[in-house]
């Protein structure tokens, strides 16, 4: 190991992720997954699917999970800057309900780690933001889950004073229940 650093949160296994940056008068680079380094930090899951999206300023997704097939989650922003979330809703935890935020930019690099039995979201703080992330299980459009973004018993803390305007919904984002609607 050396090339990455495993910060643990206060949620078990939700971790934010630094990694070495070598720069030089032409450019940087930057390993930003390897296999051997997170299976020797304890994250020892298969990537089967990479996505890829861009939004611009005021764009919330989320908080979306799956049902069935619920996927971990290695997240990062290669351009912008975002708040990403990640919420706590395995049955029986005793952080049930909880969540976790960490600040995701090209500048800062940092990655961030939700397991398996988390809802997902963020908010695009940037004018705009691409957003990278692998998934331990493949996306079953019938399998979709969520919960409302501003539901008072998560109190996600969204930096809303970053953004100017109208958060920006999808209709599916819109009509979410909150958390206690499916416990």
């Amino acid at each position: 190991m050396g090339r990455f650093k495993f910060i643990e949160t206060e949620i078990e296994g939700v971790y934010i992720i630094e990694t070495g940056i070598f720069e030089d008068n032409r450019g940087y680079f930057m390993e930003s997954y390897n296999y051997n380094d997170f299976r020797a930090a304890g994250l020892d899951m298969v990537f089967v699917q990479d996505n890829q999206s861009k939004s611009k300023k005021g764009v919330l997704r989320g908080l979306h999970f799956q049902k069935k097939h619920p996927q971990g989650k290695l997240v990062r922003v290669i351009k912008g800057e975002v708040f990403d979330v990640a919420v706590d809703i395995r049955k029986g935890s005793k952080t049930f309900g909880k969540w976790v935020g960490v600040i995701l930019s090209e500048e800062n690099k940092k990655q961030f780690y939700i397991p398996e039995g988390f809802a997902h979201g963020f908010l695009v703080l940037s004018d705009e933001a691409e957003f990278f992330y692998k998934c331990t299980d493949f996306y079953y459009p019938d399998d979709e889950g969520g919960i409302i973004w501003d539901d008072p018993d998560i109190n996600i803390k969204w930096p809303l004073d970053k953004v100017s305007g109208e958060i920006i919904l999808s209709e599916k984002d819109k009509k979410w229940l909150g958390l206690r609607s499916f416990n």
